[in-house]
């Protein structure tokens, strides 16, 4: 009888997937998976608006050279190393086909994002994990990160701002991070979709400490509240960018040729008119609306330097009976571990929604705790 490759244990329905279904089901607020409520700006949509009609045939793999100007501009590296990618998730895909394959090494950090260990495993590699300090606040383990490096070893895959924990390195992490990649001679993939969402100083980013040895990937998604559109970007060190795009055209081709056009119209105008101060600003107020509420029903909170994401424990609750009866869904830390094991009772809250929203679930966990109690 005709079976499905074993691989495809690997694409079960996600834990993100599953709560947005159920927050559908119990009518509840979606504070766990991690798309706006806002609608994109005016300016995109506008760009789309003009696009559609105009840009609408196949695109080179590598993308639409006026979107890969647009974001070579934006991020000050030559066009010829970027690659248009569909989302980011294509461009991690795509990384992970040409990086590493049968009897490699990834070391990667726990908690992790989803689409990591299966990417790697999909590729052939094996992921090494690297648990996260937690105490008052998420820190990297620099010396446990050296002791997972072995000589199968050929990248490190971090994130920056980090989701989920909402960490931002420090720029002493990220430079004894680079070193040790260049001490033993790995690739780093950085995932910096969340690269413009932060509350303090501007993220380090890894390519400007090592161009020679990081891949970075980008969103647009993120950057410009449209996370369906799917168009992101990888700067691929001096020389590597026809590899990549030759790579990813086997799985997309190229990502939608009007929405490329209108990212690259919309990039210009976002920094011009300070739409990512705004965003960030406004981003801010939310959080803290979120983070002060948990904290006034007693519950602990690690304050977020970047992403949309704000990690707190609920010791004692379970994400499905949360979303079932409180009508709150939110992400359990179990998901975001596989090798070692979640903080007790930790959450990840999603405050990239309406103020109301946030009102709305703090209300209704209020009401579930004082009767769990």
């Amino acid at each position: 009888m005709a079976h499905l490759h074993p691989r495809t244990q690997l694409s079960k329905e996600s834990i993100f997937a599953q709560m947005s279904r159920l927050a559908v089901q119990h009518g509840a607020i979606n504070l766990g998976q991690g798309f706006p409520s806002n609608p994109p700006p005016d300016f995109l949509l506008e760009a789309a608006r003009r696009a559609i009609g105009t840009v609408d045939q196949y695109t080179p793999p590598i993308g639409l050279p006026r979107l890969r100007e647009a974001v070579a501009e934006d991020l000050g590296v030559s066009p010829e190393d970027v690659v248009i990618t569909a989302g980011g998730t294509e461009a991690l895909h795509a990384l992970a086909e040409s990086l590493y394959g049968p009897d490699d090494e990834v070391v990667m950090l726990e908690p992790y994002f989803d689409v990591y260990i299966p990417q790697a495993r999909i590729a052939g590699a094996e992921p090494v994990m690297v648990p996260m300090r937690l105490t008052e606040r998420w820190e990297v383990d620099l010396p446990a990160l050296e002791r997972a490096i072995s000589v199968r070893t050929q990248a490190l895959l971090l994130t920056n701002p980090y989701n989920p924990t909402g960490s931002v390195f420090s720029r002493a992490e990220a430079e004894q991070i680079v070193a040790l990649a260049r001490k033993h001679d790995l690739w780093i993939i950085s995932d910096e979709v969340y690269d413009e969402l932060y509350f303090g100083e501007p993220p380090i980013r890894l390519r400007e400490l090592a161009p020679e040895r990081v891949f970075t990937v980008g969103s647009a998604g993120k950057r410009l509240e449209a996370t369906g559109w799917r168009i992101g970007w990888i700067v691929t060190p001096p020389g590597l960018a026809p590899q990549i795009a030759g790579m990813r055209q086997w799985s997309s081709f190229c990502s939608a040729a009007p929405l490329q056009a209108a990212v690259a119209e919309a990039l210009p105008i976002a920094r011009k008119e300070g739409f990512y101060q705004a965003l960030r600003e406004s981003y801010g107020r939310r959080k803290d609306l979120l983070e002060q509420g948990l904290r006034s029903l007693g519950l602990k909170t690690f304050s977020p330097a970047g992403t949309y994401f704000l990690t707190a424990l609920l010791p004692g609750l379970e994400a499905l009976n949360l979303v079932r009866e409180a009508k709150v869904a939110a992400i359990p830390g179990s998901a975001f571990y596989i090798q070692n094991p979640a903080p007790e009772g930790l959450y990840r809250f999603a405050f990239c929604k309406t103020c109301e929203e946030i009102e709305t679930a703090l209300s209704r966990l209020e009401a579930y705790l004082k009767q769990a109690a």
